[in-house]
């Protein structure tokens, strides 16, 4: 953590810098072994989790970096999981209209994802994401070893996406997960590093190619139309990635109902996620009436109808016409949601 640090400080010389991270941090001991961090001033997010991921805790943090007599010549590090890093981001943004972030995710999920392409954002009291900006870090620092601070609901959640990101770009990934998952689970060193780097690949080639997420970068919400809606549905009793698991299963649901997925990939995805202990359907965390409703707010949606990221194969999603989120018959979907429950 020191060397982190003090890499952050070359990488981004002559800043100040502002510290972003969350109760559950402070009480896991990360932050004191920032221990150069003992003079930068920081927020520190309570309640932790997506409870506080709303525009009042953006708005709090961008006036304690005013407290601080903060300008444009700082930086924030986002030093946390997902959420955390999300509302840093979006506040970083927006801080004198924009000042670097720099993202040192300490959790499975944010180290596989959302650390990784600029995407920032906070909930409103109707769905999850509704408000963000696109800001790319400065720099992402990984260090698989805070993973170990986690516990094992938290820990086990945040890999849905690695095995999201093996469904969409890499089967070879998710027969690792599916092989080592043992070792995955038991949090080893050389099993997780590789892990964060085919992750990092992944995402950064796609990234690259459409940063803003025009067309190609939706091939990332796969699972996350249904799962979003099922997340907000639930008041966010489930964790991100338990109700992405939930849409992973739905889109295999889908694909299999259009003829898509008739080589057993449903199966061996239901199969991995009961491995780790994720959930696989609706019930009891919401109706299909609430998730049909919050489809509409998807970010994707045109007209109010969602548009769904498919896959043909594992490795590979399903592009019509061009686009890579594309459109379900209404009827189809509440059949695979009705099926869910």
């Amino acid at each position: 953590m020191d060397s982190i640090l003090d890499q952050i400080s070359r990488d981004l010389p002559a800043k100040a810098l502002f510290i972003v991270t969350d109760v559950n941090l402070v009480r896991s001991g990360i932050l004191d072994r920032l221990h150069p961090a003992a003079d930068i001033p920081r927020f520190i997010i309570d309640p932790p989790g997506e409870i506080s991921k709303h525009m009042g805790t953006v708005t709090s943090i961008l006036e304690a970096m005013e407290r601080a007599n903060l300008g444009r010549d700082c930086a924030v590090i986002a030093l946390g999981g997902g959420t955390v890093g999300d509302i840093a981001a979006f506040a970083a943004s927006v801080f004198k209209r924009g000042v670097p972030v720099a993202q040192i995710p300490t959790t499975t999920l944010a180290q596989a994802d959302s650390a990784i392409g600029g995407k920032t954002g906070v909930d409103s009291t109707i769905s999850k994401n509704a408000y963000g900006t696109f800001w790319h870090p400065a720099a992402v620092f990984m260090d698989v070893d805070c993973l170990q601070t986690l516990d094992q609901r938290q820990y086990r959640a945040g890999l849905v996406e690695s095995i999201k990101h093996g469904m969409i770009a890499d089967q070879g990934l998710f027969s690792y997960i599916e092989q080592r998952l043992d070792a995955i689970l038991a949090c080893d060193p050389t099993a997780m590093t590789h892990l964060a780097y085919s992750n990092c690949r992944i995402k950064g080639r796609i990234v690259e190619q459409d940063p803003d997420e025009k067309n190609l970068r939706r091939v990332l919400n796969y699972g996350h139309t249904i799962g979003h809606a099922v997340e907000a549905a639930s008041r966010y009793q489930l964790l991100h990635g338990e109700a992405v698991a939930i849409g992973l299963v739905a889109a295999g649901m889908i694909e299999v109902t259009l003829g898509l997925g008739q080589d057993g990939r449903l199966e061996r995805l239901e199969e991995l996620l009961h491995r780790i202990g994720m959930p696989t359907r609706i019930s009891p965390y919401a109706t299909a009436q609430q998730v049909m409703e919050l489809l509409a707010y998807d970010k994707k949606a045109i007209d109010r109808k969602p548009r769904f990221v498919l896959t043909t194969r594992l490795g590979q999603v399903y592009c019509s016409a061009g686009q890579w989120a594309v459109e379900v018959d209404r009827k189809v979907v509440e059949e695979v949601i009705k099926r869910l429950l």
